[in-house]
């Protein structure tokens, strides 16, 4: 069982930046893959960007070059640096840990006022 505590989201303006942090439980951290999903109202949960336990990173084509993703595996942490925000970029943000089967947080929101 992994445990994901998200922290923080926020309300930033348009332009603005936001650091959303996910600290999880175990003692095998670095070797999960990591990951940030978000959900709009009315949408689905769609990916935001991915780590790898070997520092590989991937991202949703709406995001990159705003948003870096990173990982401290001495605190246990993943990290979104979300740059350059956007109205659409309004969502409940969700940390993901997949070691097989895939553990979520209970979600931050990120509101990006226009």
């Amino acid at each position: 069982q992994v445990q994901l505590v998200e922290s923080g989201g926020g309300l930033v303006q348009a332009g603005g930046s936001l650091r959303l942090s996910c600290a999880a439980s175990g003692s095998m951290f670095r070797t999960y893959t990591m990951g940030w999903y978000r959900q709009a109202p009315g949408n689905q949960r769609e990916l935001v960007a991915t780590i790898t336990s070997g520092g590989d990173t991937m991202y949703a084509d709406s995001v990159k070059g705003r948003f870096t993703i990173s990982r401290d595996n001495a605190k246990n942490t993943v990290y979104l640096q979300m740059n350059s925000l956007k109205f659409e970029d309004t969502a409940v943000y969700y940390c993901l840990a997949r070691v097989g089967h895939d553990y979520w947080g209970q979600g931050t929101q990120v509101t990006v006022s226009s």
